[in-house]
């Protein structure tokens, strides 16, 4: 991360992974806020990286009726810390009994609410940035760091509240069942992944304008977390790239979006997974069921709205870059990252420049080093390498998405500079929305790190390809052009045979 952007995550995930505790009445209303000692936050900066306790979470889940610890690591990390011991406690429930009802029955409109609110705001705010003075620039980089607060949070809440548990009953009741739990939500809400994956075929098949889909989704890019990335509406030429894939691609290959179809192709499956269960036990798959659609597609919804908050702070940013060279405090505009949102705001350093050449220096050193996906207390970096497996070794990881596929492994670093062709297998460190349009293209997915309700893991389901998660080691070890097979249900993947040996 840049300086400026974990100035704004830093303090926004520390705020959003508390929400949904305290609206669920796992965390006291007085724990809401950041605490002033270091050693009782949740969430920090280490070597450039975002790191959250994981300890944190697994106590919050003891504590949940119906729910434990190690499930909600599980599921969002794809881990459980090997000295976890789990004590569930119920010292919380008359406040759960009284919040957590009362926060399902408002948190889906409350965030589809912020989704539209927040959608008109980037736009109007986009478009009027470049006739704002220096001061009114500063204000709106305020409001948009406020409302990407806002909305990370909501999304927080939703997320622990609602779709982590729902998924996990509903995983539970579809294999007891034998049915496929993704077969049994195609269809029934739409996805925010999958709107950008039909505009962009769309616009491929000549019936919509690239900048009609740029208007709409202008606000993702590769790296999209990252305020210095690029974004598409900054940069088209990655859309123009994904467009020419598409266009080459025969008609028969268009994203299934079509949600009538979808449900008539879930009903035999809707109808075994009621038919498995009889009584009190019917009235739980249906009641599950019904919830889990309502909720589930959700999952996406929060994050369109944080991402184009967080777009708006990088266009304040770029814009009071432009304006602090023309006064010879900077450099260059991008040179606006390497200063924090305080620094930006009113108090920046004496001497901008030479902060800014040691801040670089310091980012290009990070770069260049790993820290474990745990620790306690210090992580210690190790200096990046490659791995050299031999054929036949198997890395294993959580399996996330079914199936069977053999391909020619692709380990991608940056989307945009990334060559997907047909049956091609995609290994990546970790993805975001703007992942999408390339999985489309993939046969299978390899991750390094994240669970089942990690994007990459949600999207490979509703595309209905094979994805291993939490491999730790896949894009170190795997190169491109490496022969291999992924098992997404057992979490295996396995090196055939390396690029360049031949047999």
């Amino acid at each position: 991360m840049t300086p400026l952007c974990a100035s704004v995550w830093v303090p926004a995930s520390e705020l959003g992974l508390r929400a949904p505790f305290v609206a669920m009445g796992v965390l006291p209303a007085n724990q809401a806020a950041i605490p002033e000692r270091d050693e009782h936050r949740i969430t920090g900066a280490f070597y450039g990286r975002m790191a959250v306790r994981v300890d944190f979470l697994c106590a919050m889940g003891d504590l949940i009726p119906g729910q434990s610890g190690e499930a909600l690591s599980r599921d969002f990390f794809g881990f459980v810390p090997d000295d976890f011991v789990s004590r569930p406690s119920i010292r919380r429930l008359p406040w759960i009994a009284v919040r957590y009802p009362r926060t399902l029955l408002y948190i889906a409109r409350r965030i589809e609410r912020l989704r539209t609110e927040t959608d008109a705001w980037w736009r109007s705010a986009i478009g009027m940035i470049d006739s704002l003075s220096g001061e009114q620039v500063r204000s709106l980089m305020a409001e948009a760091f406020f409302r990407f607060q806002q909305t990370l949070a909501v999304q927080a809440v939703v997320s622990a509240c609602a779709i982590q548990p729902l998924h996990e009953q509903l995983t539970n009741l579809a294999a007891m069942a034998g049915v496929d739990a993704t077969e049994l939500l195609r269809g029934h809400g739409s996805h925010e992944e999958a709107r950008v994956l039909a505009d962009l075929w769309r616009v491929s098949r000549g019936s919509l304008e690239l900048s009609d889909f740029l208007h709409w989704h202008g606000y993702h890019c590769p790296g999209e977390g990252e305020l210095s990335s690029v974004t598409w509406r900054e940069n088209p030429e990655p859309v123009r790239k994904l467009i020419a894939q598409y266009r080459a691609m025969d008609d028969t290959a268009a994203p299934d979006c079509d949600p009538a179809a979808q449900r008539r192709a879930g009903k035999p499956a809707e109808s075994r997974f009621y038919a498995s269960f009889g009584g009190a036990q019917r009235l739980k798959s249906r009641l599950v069921l019904r919830l889990a659609r309502r909720f589930l597609p959700l999952r996406g919804v929060g994050k369109v709205a944080y991402l184009q908050s967080l777009d708006v702070v990088r266009a304040c940013a770029r814009h009071l870059g432009d304006q602090l060279v023309a006064e010879g405090v900077l450099g260059d505009r991008d040179d606006a990252f390497y200063l924090t949102a305080e620094e930006l705001a009113a108090n920046l350093p004496p001497d901008a420049k030479t902060t800014v050449a040691q801040r670089r220096k310091l980012r290009d050193e990070y770069r260049q080093v790993e820290v474990p996906s745990s620790w306690r207390g210090q992580p210690q970096p190790v200096v990046r390498t490659s791995g050299q497996a031999e054929d036949g070794t198997t890395l294993a990881g959580v399996g996330a998405s079914g199936g069977v596929v053999e391909g020619r492994a692709v380990v991608v670093d940056e989307p945009a500079d990334a060559e997907i062709n047909d049956g091609d297998i995609l290994i990546a460190r970790t993805t975001d929305p703007s992942w999408v349009s390339l999985m489309f293209l993939a046969s299978g997915l390899v991750v390094d790190i994240g669970g089942m309700m990690s994007h990459a893991a949600v999207v490979a389901r509703e595309l209905g390809v094979p994805c291993v998660m939490n491999t730790a080691r896949g894009t170190s070890t795997l190169q491109t052009g490496d022969l291999i097979r992924i098992d997404g249900a057992a979490g295996t993947v396995e090196i055939l045979q390396r690029i360049g040996v031949t047999t």
